[in-house]
């Protein structure tokens, strides 16, 4: 039975990094895939002559279509929010300082267009801390209460392997020097009800991946998507072929594979 599935990011680049394959597999499995991006990205990170004339916003959402293409995304809502930037590049008024119940209004309406069964937003912390990424947790929250969407799918990563990973990196001199594991002690989520195996969509989510070019450029330190797309294919398939998510209401059980899983019963 084919499904909808609403996923809401807050810049273009994000609906890849956790979500990528998961959207790219429900596509591929029939069902329909919608992608809601608060922002245009506009404060990002990026090379200086890609931010010299002011049009990185553009440019992004550029690449936020060509992303949404490779994942199979039937249709791409930008809700036109300003970047709220990020620690150097902060800025008020933007998406993160926006009054949420409006907000949570807005992506309710597409909820109901599209009678999505599925919404996924990220979690708590938004991952990392970014503002806007921990406003999408709470207004996805509270447009799937208005909407009625049964199930709400947090984006995370299993904190305990990142940290993992980091100590791995940090024991590589130059890599990303600058990154130490005990800055993800509350990063992420260390519960996660669903690790989903998109290996078989490795190249769909490379290719959304790839065309967030403005996003692999700097001036001088490496860039994660950089880094992320030097991997050699079969490296990349699996160190990126499983994604996390908490659903907060779901029964006790083994990690599930399938978003759309149960929902008859529900």
């Amino acid at each position: 039975m084919a499904r909808t599935l609403v996923s809401f990011h807050a810049h273009p680049d994000d609906e890849v990094l956790l979500t990528g394959g998961t959207l790219a597999r429900a596509a591929a499995e029939g069902h329909r895939v919608v992608l809601v991006v608060a922002t245009n990205g506009e404060a990002g990170l990026a090379a200086t002559h890609l931010r010299a004339d002011g049009g990185l916003g553009t440019r992004r959402v550029a690449e936020l279509e060509r992303s949404a293409g490779a994942l199979g995304c039937a249709r791409l809502v930008l809700l036109g929010y300003r970047d709220s930037g990020w620690r150097d590049s902060a800025t008020p008024g933007g998406f993160s300082d926006v009054d949420r119940a409006s907000a949570a209004r807005r992506v309710a309406r597409v909820l109901e267009q599209e009678r999505a069964e599925v919404l996924t937003t990220y979690d708590p912390a938004g991952g990392y801390g970014h503002p806007d990424h921990v406003q999408v947790h709470h207004v996805g929250a509270l447009a799937a209460r208005l909407a009625g969407t049964p199930r709400v799918l947090e984006a995370t990563l299993d904190r305990r392997l990142v940290q993992r990973a980091v100590r791995l990196v940090e024991a590589v001199p130059g890599v990303l020097p600058g990154v130490r594991a005990a800055a993800f002690a509350d990063a992420y989520s260390d519960v996660v009800t669903h690790r989903v195996d998109v290996r078989a969509h490795a190249a769909a989510k490379r290719a959304a991946m790839a065309a967030h070019a403005s996003q692999a450029t700097a001036d001088s330190d490496q860039r994660t998507l950089a880094l992320l797309l030097r991997l050699p294919r079969p490296v990349f398939r699996q160190a990126l072929g499983r994604e996390w998510f908490l659903q907060r209401d779901a029964a006790p059980g083994p990690l599930r594979d399938d978003v759309f899983a149960g929902l008859d019963r529900g």
